[in-house]
């Protein structure tokens, strides 16, 4: 498995994200501490609307930086 492709936590499911600016969607993956981290960050930023999914496409690039989400 590719680094980029690894989950900084495998013992977590991986949650699929779609972030949908005005003009630009992206959807990522990430494991569901960093998700959920995200989730509440865009939410209190309001920065662009997120969306979320329990499936998982393996041809979806990780959430970047998505250790960072982690850190307390």
């Amino acid at each position: 498995m590719k680094h980029g492709k690894q989950s900084p936590c495998p013992e977590e499911p991986d949650i699929r994200l779609m972030v949908q600016f005005a003009t630009m969607r992206m959807e990522f993956v990430a494991c569901l501490t960093a998700a959920m981290v995200f989730v509440q960050d865009v939410a209190r930023r309001r920065l662009c609307e997120v969306s979320v999914a329990a499936a998982h496409y393996t041809d979806l690039p990780r959430l970047p930086n998505e250790r960072l989400y982690l850190l307390p």
